[in-house]
């Protein structure tokens, strides 16, 4: 059990909840603690899920742990999930961090990441995702989430809606837990982009920069800056300068990517990694906002999504370049082209992520923009 020698903080939520883990990671960093970072899926490197102090874990420790515990492994047949998590767990220990953030897998209730006792648990929100693990309702999903919920322990809420207010309400009942929602106690306000940062304002007028775009990063750091409020009550020592620095230089302290990153200029590229619903939303409004001549969007999608009502969210005015990951859950691309068409979608289809960005590039003029997600 060496997920009982730091102290957790443990993060569930459809959307947000790696944006809200990586703030939290870099202003608690910021204020002098050395924190363990769980998150997943990883974008390039396995390792980027387990990091300390924006470190990626050591190569060397992933094969010894592997190494160490074949045996273990074979007899368990844990997913590679529950083996991560537990190399995880095991190397925070190893690094002796102060303090861990933990993200939940999927769900929370079942989730592996469930056998920890945090400090505080947090929920950023709930809307349709994973339908065939965690239900087919609001309700049904926010039960799976409030799972996280433990024995007098604080939780704060990001966002609840009418249908899942009731549920945290009756969980944290049960659990006897202090229940706080983020969205009753702040409200960010967008201000504008600063030297490709966003300025964002809150209603106890304090202003911030931060340094992950996208609108939707205006309810993430309000459960981030709740979050620390709450935090600050349970004997952390976190200060307003190291919020300040946390949020602005998050990235370059956490070391994450692809939150409405940019990739280049002339013409504009940007990739996001929204993949359902809610996430694709934000994403178009954020789309929305830009100024461009011509509009390519290069997309896949995995076939357990909603895909109809995903593909019925984006703009019609633009060049589409549809095409698939190089999983066995994709989409296949000439599928995903037709489903597209049949709604005024228009494009071609690429058997791989590299030919459709490569064809999106060269069609685009300078004044263009390119978005890339899925």
């Amino acid at each position: 059990n060496p997920q009982v020698q730091y102290r957790t903080i443990h993060v569930a939520g459809t959307n947000g909840k790696g944006s809200v883990s990586h703030f939290l990671a870099a202003i608690l960093q910021k204020a002098g603690y050395k924190v363990g970072l769980y998150t997943s899926p990883h974008l390039v490197d396995f390792r980027e899920r387990i990091r300390v102090n924006g470190e990626m874990i050591d190569n060397q420790y992933v094969v010894d742990f592997v190494e160490k515990h074949q045996k273990l492994f074979a007899e368990i047949e844990p997913s590679f999930f529950e083996a991560t998590m537990a190399m995880a767990f095991d190397y925070f220990a190893y690094c002796q961090v102060d303090v861990a953030i933990i993200e939940v897998g999927l769900g929370g209730r079942l989730d592996s990441t469930n056998i920890i006792q945090p400090e505080l648990s947090i929920i950023t929100n709930i809307s349709y995702d994973h339908i065939g693990f965690l239900g087919d309702t609001l309700e049904k999903i926010a039960f799976e989430k409030a799972g996280i919920i433990k024995s007098n322990t604080p939780v704060l809420i990001g966002e609840a809606l009418l249908e899942t207010k009731p549920v945290f309400e009756l969980n944290a009942k049960q659990e006897n837990a202090q229940i706080y929602y983020a969205e009753e106690r702040l409200k960010v306000e967008f201000k504008g982009y600063n030297n490709g940062k966003m300025t964002v304002e809150t209603t106890d007028n304090k202003t911030f920069t931060v340094g992950l775009n996208g609108f939707y990063q205006l309810k993430n750091i309000a459960t981030t800056l709740t979050a620390i409020e709450l935090l600050n009550n349970l004997n952390f020592k976190i200060s307003e300068t190291d919020i300040q620095e946390g949020l602005e230089f998050v990235t370059e302290i956490t070391g994450l990517k692809g939150r409405w990153q940019k990739l280049q200029n002339s013409p504009t590229i940007i990739v996001d990694t929204g993949h359902n619903l809610s996430g694709i939303q934000y994403v178009i409004e954020q789309i929305k906002t830009q100024e461009y001549q011509t509009l390519h969007i290069v997309f896949g999608m995995v076939n357990d999504k909603d895909i109809s009502s995903v593909l019925a969210l984006l703009p019609t005015n633009a060049r589409y370049y549809f095409t698939q990951a190089s999983i066995a859950r994709a989409l296949p691309a000439k599928e995903l082209m037709q489903k597209g068409k049949s709604i005024g979608l228009n494009g071609a289809y690429y058997l791989t992520v590299e030919q459709a960005v490569n064809s999106a590039i060269k069609n685009a003029k300078t004044n263009d923009f390119i978005f890339i997600g899925g």
